[in-house]
């Protein structure tokens, strides 16, 4: 967690008696002015705490804060001025959502209070955003984990969805990546509702019929319902509910969302879904991604692209035969586990959990699998 400050102000002289009187107890960075002020915060990242000045050239700092509320929300905002009129007051506070307002000259124990103040301000905010977040990943992660074991056909597959979804959002540098791998861990569960036959042949690459395909693409709706109800899922539900659709508008459901509009989480799931389900038709992966490139407008240039990058870094992944007693959290499936009378138990891409190491020592022990699985390992 970052505890730098960012102080903004027009005026050198006083950054530099800033930095004079507060160097020795914070970690500061300074800049001549909001533009300034956005690049660093672009660049380094999330500051803990800023402070502007608000008459500045060009972006004020009412300006300033209110853009970097939207840039880095967890940031907190203050106002050090010498402008105190009012209406100023009014602004940064409607607009900057600030939490102190202080004036010109502020002497520095006071500056430097109102500085611990606002650390202890973001280590609480920080604190319950990652309380929340891993609240809910780990609850989602232990539903997944037990659908996937009841009905590896159907759920088997979500972890493979989340690993690459993961990827993706990382090659775009996308934040929140939590959110895009919740929608890929629970966009099957919607499955539930439909006839296991249908799930089946569809998740297998098989083609369906129209009729079919619109019943089959009621489990995205259903899913969505099932999880919008949850706090702080709502977006999540969305991508759910968007999964089946294409980018050119086309698919499902049936309205007139189309293009960037489209929330972005179903984007995503749209490519992994699409390629896994040629995968598992016995497509290999460079055949699976030229299918996708030949109907291309089905996706978004920006993930289909980023897509074929993260996949081709998997493709130069070594496997390795491992003992099933040797196995450790977060090794990845190369392939399909299925016992010898061929019910699939683990699919390709699961890690491989707790849960997952006693299902197999128990199919072990009882004579229905082998002593080893192939899992991924090192680049080539």
């Amino acid at each position: 967690m970052s505890n730098k400050i960012l102080f903004v102000d027009d005026e050198p002289n006083v950054l530099q008696s800033i930095r004079r009187s507060l160097r020795k107890e914070f970690d500061l960075d300074t800049a001549e002015g909001g533009e300034e002020a956005l690049r660093m915060l672009s660049a380094n990242g999330s500051y803990a705490i800023i402070v502007s000045d608000m008459r500045m050239p060009g972006m004020n700092g009412v300006e300033l804060l209110s853009q970097a509320k939207i840039e880095s929300p967890d940031t907190v905002r203050m106002m050090l001025t010498g402008n105190a009129d009012q209406q100023t007051a009014v602004d940064a506070v409607n607009h900057g959502d600030i939490f102190r307002f202080l004036n010109k000259p502020c002497q520095p124990e006071e500056l430097a209070n109102a500085i611990r103040s606002g650390l202890r301000q973001h280590e609480l905010i920080t604190a319950e955003k990652e309380l929340l977040e891993d609240t809910l990943r780990g609850s989602i992660k232990a539903l997944a984990d037990v659908l996937s074991l009841t009905n590896p056909e159907v759920f088997g597959r979500t972890t493979r969805f989340k690993n690459r979804v993961r990827n993706v959002a990382d090659e775009l540098r996308l934040s929140d990546v939590w959110q895009f791998e919740s929608a890929a861990m629970l966009s099957q569960i919607g499955c539930v509702a439909i006839p296991e036959d249908l799930v089946r042949r569809r998740t297998g690459g098989q083609k369906l019929s129209a009729s079919e395909m619109s019943e089959f693409a009621a489990h995205a709706g259903i899913g969505a319902d099932l999880v919008k109800s949850i706090p702080r899922m709502e977006n999540i539900a969305e991508a759910i509910r968007y999964q089946e659709k294409n980018y050119d508008g086309s698919g499902y459901p049936n309205d007139t969302i189309k293009g960037a509009d489209i929330p972005l989480g179903a984007r995503l799931l749209k490519v992994v879904l699409d390629f896994d389900a040629f995968e598992t038709s016995g497509a290999q992966a460079q055949d699976a991604l030229d299918r996708l490139g030949h109907q291309a407008t089905k996706y978004d240039p920006a993930v289909l692209a980023a897509f074929e990058k993260t996949i081709r870094q998997d493709m130069a992944l070594r496997t390795t035969s491992v003992n099933i007693t040797q196995l450790t959290d977060a090794m990845v499936l190369a392939e399909d586990l299925r016992t010898a009378d061929d019910i699939l138990l683990i699919a390709k891409g699961q890690e491989t959990t707790l849960s997952a190491r006693r299902h197999l020592q128990s199919y072990r022990d009882r004579g229905l699998i082998g002593d080893t699985i192939i899992v991924f390992g090192t680049p080539v």
